[in-house]
């Protein structure tokens, strides 16, 4: 009986020594080992813009342009973010696409808009829906942030 109780005691006190362990892999392979953000812009402006690319740009910088896969999702009025009409920050989302970011304007915003895929700029993706994609990401465990004020 005490054998039995030395046993129990044993392969328990393994379990509590590896979950933290196995619950660590468990997320590294879910994730790749990198930081997963997805950030939703809704607010119209210049202004409220470039905190959100300060706001991307800071996370690479924190955590490693290698170490991080983030995503812009433009939707409702942050949709013009993405438009071509919006060259005074073109230059900079461009960098920061070609270091990995993904922009992504909502086509639900764009039929609303009138906006056509020709109307973003040039590396922006579409997705069915601004709102749903940011429920997949947060679903798949990507961190959410809502930029603008």
């Amino acid at each position: 009986m005490i054998t039995n109780r030395i046993g129990l005691a044993v392969a328990i006190a393994a379990v509590f020594t590896l979950l933290p362990s196995f619950l660590l892999q468990a997320q590294d392979s879910k994730t790749n080992g990198k930081h997963r953000i997805v950030f939703e812009v809704t607010r119209d402006g210049p202004e409220q813009w470039t905190g959100v690319l300060n706001n991307v740009a800071n996370v690479q910088e924190a955590f490693g342009k290698t170490k991080t896969e983030v995503e812009v999702v433009a939707h409702s009025n942050g949709l013009g973010v993405v438009l071509k009409s919006n060259g005074a920050l073109k230059d900079r989302m461009q960098k920061l696409a070609s270091g990995g970011v993904v922009f992504a304007a909502c086509e639900n915003t764009m039929k609303k808009k009138s906006v056509s895929k020709e109307d973003l700029l040039p590396f922006v993706m579409t997705v069915d829906s601004g709102v749903a994609e940011v429920v997949r990401k947060q679903e798949a465990g990507w961190a959410y942030l809502k930029s603008g004020n």
